[in-house]
C-alpha cells in the first residue's frame, strides 16, 4: 500500500513476541495487515445510562461507585463488585480474575463499564463486562462511535483497539484516490459520525477493492491470451463412438458443455473453463469426452480429486467407458502398494496411460507426465492453488477444466472466477425422482425408524450420516460409531456398516464396495460420504444434527440419494431448540433442491469464505468486501475496471498498490 504499511507489527510499542504470535492468528503481521482489520460493528459508549433505567437485555454503558467487592462461591468462584451511582445498584462478576484484578476492585473507586444487563441472584447484573477502573468519578464519555474488532483468544477488545488507533494515528501519506483516509475513519470515526456515514465509507472501500481484483482478472485474461498451447481439433471421431456406446443419452445441458468444452480444446490458447453442474448432473461423463479429444491425438489427461473414494469413482466410470475405445486409464493414490505406484507412474511417464485419474499423489515430483494436455480438477477448492499450479507445470501451458459439484453462486463467480468461462449443467438425467426432504426432531425418532425398516424391507438402502466419529468430541453431537452399534442391535435382521475417515483407505473401499454391492443394507457414515458416492439403490438419507451444518454441505448429502429411478427420501434429523439460523438452513433445504438458489442463501448466511471452502485451502479472501453484503457492487466494479482500463487512467496503479499486491495477483490460478 505505503512503505510504512511493510512494517511488522513488533515495531509498534508494547507488541513483543508473545502478542505478535497471538496477532497472528488474525493473518496480522504488518502495519498494513492492521489497517486492513476493520471493525465489524460500533457501538455508541457517548452517553451513561442512570442504573435505574437499565433493563434486562439492554447494553448499555453505565458508571457507579464501588460500595463492596468480594470473592462469591457458588458453582463457579466469582469475583463480584457492586456498584452505585446515586439512582440505583448493579452487579459486576468476573469468573476469570487474578489476585491484580482483586486489588482494583475495591470500595471507593469508580468503575466505567459496558455490557449487557442481566437477572442475577441478587438484582440485575453484568458479566464480564468491558470495563476500566478509576480512582475518581471518570469524566464524561468522549463523543462518536467505539469501533468492535473481529479478535482471538487472548486478544482483547482494548488491547486491539489501541493497537489500531495507534497505527491509524499515524502521519500516513495518502496521494489522491488512496483508501488511506476511509480506512483511518473507520478505525477513528469522527464525532459526528453516524454508523450510516461508516457504512458509505465501507462501500466506497469494498468497491475500490472488488475494481482492483477485477483490474487483476483482465490482466490474467490478457496474459493467457498471449500464452500458446497445443491445440486439439477434431480428430478419428472417437467421441462419436463413446457417444454411441454410452447406454444412455447425454441431456441437452450435457451436450451443449460438450460443445464449449471441445471448441476451446481446438484452440492454440489454453482453456480455463469452470464446470459447474448440481449433485448427480453427470459432470463426470463430460469430463471423459475432453479426455477423448487428447486421447485422439496421443495427448495425457490428468484427473485431480480429493479424495480417494471420488478418486475410484472416476477411475471406475472412466475405465468403463474409454478402455473399450483403447484409452487406457490408471488410478494413482497414495494407499496404493509401493510397487504399483511405481509401475502407474512409469505408464504416466512412458504415454502408455493416456488418463491419470488421482489424488495429491499426481501432484508428486517423482509423476511425469509424457505429454500432458488437459488437466481437470474436480472440487478444485480443496486444493491449495499450489497443489493445482504444479499439476498445470507437468505440462506446457495445458488446458485446464475446473470442475464443481457444489454450485457456486452467481456473486461468487463474477468475482472469484472472472478470468475464467462458465460452462452449467442446469439440467438433471432423464428418469431422476425429485427427493422428498422433511425435518424432524429427535424426539420423533420411533417415525425415523419406522421409515427405516419400511425402506430396508423393500430391498433398498439407506445412508445415516452423524457428525461425529466418536462420543465426547463435542457433547450432544451424535457419533457414527456409537450411532452403528445402536442401530445393528435394533435392526439385526439387516446388515449395517460404519465408514468415516480414520479409518484405513483399504478399509473405506471395502466398507463402499460392500454397500454398492448390495452387502450393506445401511451404511452409518460421517460426512466422509459428501462427494463422490454413487449408490442408485439407495433411497434413504438421515443426517443427525443437521443444523450443525452448511447448506451446501446438507446439499451434497442429500444428493447421495435419488439417484435411481425410486422415490427418495431425506430426513434432517435435529435436536431441538433451533436457533434462528439453523431454522432458517433447514427451511431452505426443505422448500428447494436448487443447487444453485441453496448457494446464493449459504452465502448470505456463511459468507464467502465457508461456501467456497477458501478457509480450508489457505487461499487469501477479501479484506473488506463482503459478497453477501456488496453484490450489488459487483456490476458497477466490472464497468469502472474496464473503463479505467480503455482509458489508462493512472488511477489503476493507485488502486492496484492498494489493494493487490504481487502474490494477491498469483491467487486462484
Amino acid at each position: 500500500m505505503i512503505p510504512s504499511a511493510g512494517l511488522p507489527l513488533t515495531a509498534l510499542k508494547g507488541v513483543g513476541p508473545a502478542l505478535a504470535k497471538t496477532l497472528e492468528r488474525l493473518s496480522l503481521h504488518t502495519f498494513g495487515d492492521l489497517l486492513l482489520h476493520l471493525p465489524y460493528r460500533y457501538e455508541d459508549r457517548s452517553r451513561c445510562m442512570a442504573l435505574n433505567l437499565l433493563e434486562p437485555g439492554h447494553t448499555a454503558l453505565v458508571e457507579g461507585e464501588i460500595l463492596r467487592a468480594d470473592i462469591v462461591i457458588g458453582r463457579k468462584r466469582a469475583l463480584r463488585c457492586v456498584i452505585a451511582d446515586g439512582t440505583g445498584t448493579l452487579s459486576i462478576r468476573f469468573f476469570h480474575f487474578n489476585r491484580g484484578q482483586e486489588s482494583v476492585w475495591r470500595p471507593g473507586r469508580w468503575v466505567r463499564a459496558f455490557g449487557e444487563a442481566r437477572h442475577g441472584p441478587q438484582g440485575l447484573e453484568m458479566i464480564h463486562p468491558d470495563c476500566r477502573a478509576h480512582d475518581t468519578r471518570p469524566p464524561p464519555p468522549p463523543p462518536g462511535l467505539t469501533p468492535v474488532y473481529p479478535t482471538t483468544r487472548g486478544l482483547g477488545q482494548l488491547r486491539i483497539r489501541s493497537l489500531a488507533a495507534a497505527v491509524a494515528g499515524l502521519e500516513w501519506p495518502a496521494p489522491s484516490g488512496s483508501p488511506l483516509p476511509d480506512l483511518i475513519r473507520l478505525h477513528r470515526p469522527e464525532p459526528a459520525d453516524s454508523e450510516e456515514t461508516l457504512r458509505q465509507a465501507r462501500e466506497r472501500l469494498a468497491l475500490d477493492e472488488l475494481t482492483a481484483y477485477h483490474l487483476v482478472m483482465r490482466h490474467r485474461q490478457s496474459l493467457r491470451a498471449h500464452q500458446t498451447t497445443r491445440a486439439l481439433p477434431r480428430g478419428p471421431q472417437l467421441g462419436r463412438a463413446l457417444l454411441n456406446s454410452l447406454g444412455f443419452e447425454l441431456t441437452g445441458a450435457q451436450r451443449r458443455v460438450v460443445r464449449e468444452i471441445l471448441e476451446d480444446l481446438t484452440q492454440p490458447t489454453p482453456m480455463l473453463r469452470l464446470l459447474q453442474g448440481d449433485v448427480g448432473s453427470g459432470k463426470t461423463v463430460v469430463a471423459a469426452f475432453a479426455a477423448v479429444r487428447a486421447a485422439e491425438h496421443g495427448a495425457q489427461t490428468a484427473v485431480l480429486a480429493p479424495t480417494e473414494i471420488l478418486a475410484e469413482q472416476h477411475h471406475a466410470s472412466l475405465s468403463r467407458w474409454l478402455d473399450p475405445l483403447g484409452i487406457s486409464v490408471v488410478l494413482l493414490t497414495g494407499s496404493l502398494p509401493g510397487g504399483r505406484q511405481k509401475e502407474v507412474a512409469r505408464e504416466i511417464a512412458e504415454g502408455r496411460a493416456l488418463v491419470a485419474v488421482g489424488t495429491h499423489a499426481l501432484v508428486q515430483s517423482r509423476v511425469e507426465f509424457a505429454n500432458l494436455a488437459l488437466c481437470i480438477v474436480d472440487e478444485q477448492h480443496r486444493f491449495g492453488v499450489h497443489q493445482r499450479m504444479a499439476l498445470r507445470e507437468k505440462g506446457l501451458q495445458p488446458h485446464q477444466l475446473i470442475m464443481t459439484a457444489t454450485p457456486i453462486p452467481r456473486t461468487l463467480t463474477m468475482a472469484m472466477y472472472a478470468d475464467m468461462s462458465v460452462s452449467v449443467i442446469d439440467e438433471l438425467p432423464r428418469g431422476r425422482q425429485p427427493i422428498t426432504t422433511r425435518a424432524v426432531p429427535t424426539t420423533k425418532r420411533e417415525e425415523v425408524m419406522r421409515l427405516l425398516r419400511q425402506v430396508l424391507a423393500a430391498r433398498a438402502q439407506a445412508y445415516w450420516v452423524c457428525p461425529l466419529i466418536e462420543e465426547g468430541e463435542i457433547p450432544g453431537l451424535a457419533a457414527a460409531t456409537t450411532v452403528a452399534a445402536e442401530l445393528a442391535a435394533e435392526l439385526p435382521e439387516f446388515s449395517t456398516g460404519l465408514l468415516h475417515g480414520r479409518l484405513s483407505t483399504a478399509e473405506k473401499a471395502e466398507v463402499m464396495s460392500r454397500f454398492k454391492s448390495g452387502e450393506i443394507d445401511l451404511l452409518v457414515a460421517t460426512t466422509v460420504v459428501e462427494v463422490g458416492v454413487d449408490v442408485p439403490n439407495a433411497t434413504l438419507m438421515v443426517i443427525e444434527n443437521p443444523e450443525r451444518l452448511g447448506l451446501a454441505q446438507l446439499h451434497q448429502l442429500r444428493g447421495r440419494v435419488g439417484r435411481g429411478s425410486r422415490p427418495s427420501t431425506c430426513l434432517l434429523f435435529y435436536a431441538p431448540p433451533l436457533g434462528a439460523v439453523a431454522q432458517a438452513r433447514l427451511a431452505t433445504i426443505r422448500e428447494t433442491q436448487d443447487g444453485f438458489l441453496i448457494a446464493e442463501r449459504d452465502l448470505a448466511l456463511r459468507g464467502p469464505g465457508e461456501v467456497l471452502g477458501t478457509r480450508q485451502t489457505g487461499e487469501v479472501g477479501f479484506r473488506v468486501a463482503d459478497l453477501g453484503e456488496h453484490a450489488h457492487l459487483l456490476p458497477t466494479a466490472l464497468a469502472r475496471a474496464d473503463e479505467l482500463l480503455a482509458a489508462g487512467d493512472p488511477a489503476i496503479q493507485v488502486l492496484l498498490s492498494a489493494w493487490a499486491p504481487a502474490e494477491r495477483g498469483a491467487s486462484n490460478v
